[in-house]
Order: structure tokens, then sequence, then C-alpha cells
């Protein structure tokens, strides 16, 4: 669908967290995921889950926050991570180790925040994410999405361009903000190449 290359073998999430090599890490909240705190779009008491968490810090944050999080990864040993940090904070939150792109929760969720897990899939897994994404939401459920702009072939990361997100989330199913309303946070691995910032809403 998005002509992008696979050529890179697959990634050994599990390996790379237990080795600990993961040059991708912020080590410290997404700007993106403070402003949406403090915009009041991460609200309080509201639903939201968490794709490929890795060792996010955005987990312990929302859980913190008053957010009832999900958090998802196909690696144990991050799983492991955030279960040892929510602990030491007194907080609380599902953890669900699973082929993310096949999983369904028993109920839908108010909120998505997609930070890396759309850029990290092969995008011919893209299609079947974007359905878990929508089976995922409440109708009127939003998703917070990061698109990385990285115009090399190859990944992870991926290149999630505004014209192939377009196509993948078409607006029968989302609505889309304007594309001037992105706001593009650089990723300070990758030379401060930007990631773009918007809301979605399933329809």
């Amino acid at each position: 669908m998005t002509g992008i290359s696979e050529e890179r073998t697959p990634f050994d999430w599990e390996t790379r967290f237990r080795d600990g090599d993961t040059p991708w890490e912020r080590r410290q909240l997404h700007p993106a995921a403070a402003h949406w705190l403090a915009e009041g779009v991460l609200a309080p008491g509201l639903s939201v889950i968490v794709p490929g968490c890795g060792r996010a810090p955005e987990v312990v944050a929302f859980a913190r926050a008053g957010l009832h999080v999900t958090a998802g990864d196909v690696a144990p040993t991050a799983l492991a991570w955030q279960r040892e940090r929510l602990d030491a904070a007194g907080l609380d939150a599902s953890l669900v180790e699973a082929d993310l792109t096949q999983w369904r929760p028993e109920t839908p969720a108010d909120l998505v925040y997609e930070q890396t897990f759309l850029c990290a899939i092969p995008p011919r897994l893209r299609e079947d994410y974007e359905r878990a994404v929508h089976a995922w939401l409440k109708p009127g459920g939003r998703l917070l999405a990061l698109f990385m702009q990285k115009a090399e072939h190859g990944g992870p990361p991926y290149g999630c361009s505004l014209e192939a997100m377009h196509a993948l989330f078409p607006a029968e199913r989302w609505e889309w903000p304007a594309d001037n309303a992105f706001t593009a946070w650089p990723h300070p691995s990758l030379n401060g190449k930007p990631e773009l910032g918007g809301v979605l809403v399933r329809r």
C-alpha cells in the first residue's frame, strides 16, 4: 500500500530491550504528551490505550494524571520495567503482552496515544493496525497521533507521511483535523526530523 521498502531484518524487540539497545527512547515525557495533558485532552477518568509502550514514561505519567491506562507491547522485559515503575509509584495500569494488531480490549477506550507503534511496524501491517485502533476506540474516541516524517526508505522507524496516513485512516472512518493544525515535534534521535502531532476522531 505504501511503497515503502521493508528490506531490514525484522527487529527482535525483546532482545533489544533486554540488551538496552534502544536508541529511539526519549527517557522523558514526549512534549506532545505534556501538551495534551496540559490542554485536558488526556483528562482524569478517561481510558487510554498506549500501544508499543516499551519503556516510555507516558504510562506512569498518564496513570499519575488519573487516566485508566492500558499499555501493550510484545516485549516482556519492557512490560516488566513498566510494572516496576508503576508499583514504585503506587499506581496501576493494565499491561498487555500481545500482537497488538490482532488484540482487542474487552471495552473500547476513550483515547489511543500513538507515539511509536505505527512507525515501528512493517508497513504491510498498517491496515491491520488501523482496523485494530478503530476497534479499540469508542465512536467519538480520539486517536492522539504522532506521525513520523522521514523521507528515507526502510526502517524501523518507517516514515508516515500525511498523504499515506490520509489513505490509511480514511475520512469515512476518521474525522481529520486540517493538515496545518498538526504540530511538528522534532525527534532527538533522528537528527531533529519531526513527528507531526494531531488528533483524529473515530467515526
